[in-house]
């Protein structure tokens, strides 16, 4: 299924699209680079916290630790949101295996 196909059949609701979540969230820590910028910052709290600005380098490294565990956490919205807008990261992570696309089941007819 190509990239217009799988918009146009997502907006319909003819497809279900599952992401697994911890795999969603090692693509994104790898894609953003994640600990090569969470190393520096939480390095620059903690220099701050022993020169003298305690309380700022404490929040620099409550940011530094809680920013990526919010990222991770959010990662399967963002490759659903993303795949659906780009082209190329939607065949990225169809390449990876990060999207799931299944047909949706019909719709039940109501009880009588």
């Amino acid at each position: 299924m190509d990239h217009a196909q799988f918009v146009s059949a997502y907006q319909s609701g003819a497809v279900r699209v599952n992401v697994d979540r911890a795999a969603a969230a090692r693509f994104v820590s790898a894609r953003l680079l994640l600990p090569f910028v969470m190393l520096p910052v939480l390095g620059i709290g903690t220099a701050l916290a022993l020169t003298g600005w305690v309380w700022i380098g404490l929040g620099i490294i409550g940011v530094g630790t809680i920013g990526p565990m919010l990222i991770k956490r959010s990662a399967p919205h963002f490759v659903i949101t993303h795949a659906l807008e780009d082209p190329r990261f939607y065949d990225d992570v169809r390449a990876s295996g990060l999207l799931e696309i299944t047909p949706a089941e019909a719709p039940h007819p109501p009880a009588s």
